[in-house]
């Protein structure tokens, strides 16, 4: 197998988080997408919410119309959402799984139990133009059902990989990156285009970026935490370089870019 780059997803929704608490206009999260693509981000992830608790329909219409890089809208799949998407028109759309009492996204999508009402999404999607990704745990049946929908991409959920960890949980941390790595090889010869993300850090982000079959990291919540501190500019270039320095592990050419596909 030809050993893609990888290219890195900034997730921007909890700078509209922190605008939202006080209200008004800062901090801007179209600056923060400029910031963060300066900075070396490949593109540009946002999750507008049913209950638009962080991100804004403005946001997401802005993000459109002033990025110079591919814009993810992260969405659930609802008709209210899917005209939103036809109308916006972004590069790509990632169905997740949406719940308005959870603080961020828990689990992956149940893809397997939501066959037809997915192929529909994804369907209409496609037929607008965007490429159609599905956010699920590295779980054979997951991703074969993900095939059989038609969509051509899946994210793998990292979450409790990141969690284990996290937890010092050695056993079960092993467990989890085994099953991410089985689950992304069954993706990549099934012809889909394999993306990960949730709760990944440096660490995390360079042991992953291992993986050839993963051709893209979605990363946020850590990203926007470690500006507070060093700058968003300085956290992205470093997460770049962590990413490198793990797909070098490969022997690719872990400064190379590519489009978002």
């Amino acid at each position: 197998m030809a050993v893609l780059p990888i290219r890195l997803g900034v997730n921007i929704d909890h700078v509209a988080t922190v605008r939202n608490a006080r209200g008004g206009r800062h901090p801007d999260p179209v600056k923060a997408a400029e910031i963060a693509i300066a900075a070396g981000a490949d593109g540009i992830t946002a999750h507008l919410r049913e209950d638009r608790r962080h991100i804004l329909d403005a946001d997401v219409t802005r993000l459109k119309d002033r990025i110079g890089k591919p814009l993810n809208l992260e969405m659930a799949a609802t008709a209210e959402m899917v005209e939103i998407a036809r109308k916006l028109k972004p590069h790509a759309a990632c169905i997740v799984p949406e719940r308005r009492q959870e603080r961020t996204t828990e689990g992956g999508l149940d893809a397997a139990g939501q066959r037809e009402a997915l192929r529909a999404v994804v369907g209409e999607l496609a037929d607008a133009g965007i490429r159609v990704s599905l956010f699920i745990a590295a779980e054979p049946t997951q991703i074969e059902a993900a095939v059989s929908i038609g969509a051509p991409v899946i994210e793998i959920h990292t979450g409790a990989w990141c969690d284990a960890i996290a937890a010092g949980e050695t056993a079960a941390a092993t467990a989890e990156f085994d099953r991410i790595a089985r689950g992304a090889g069954l993706a990549n010869r099934a012809g889909l285009a394999v993306h990960a993300g949730h709760g990944l850090d440096f660490v995390t982000a360079e042991k992953i970026a291992s993986l050839g079959e993963v051709v893209e990291l979605n990363i946020g919540h850590f990203l926007i935490g470690e500006a507070i501190f060093a700058g968003l500019g300085a956290a992205v270039r470093l997460m770049r370089s962590a990413m490198d320095r793990g797909r070098a592990q490969l022997g690719a050419p872990g400064t190379a870019r590519s489009r978002m596909r």
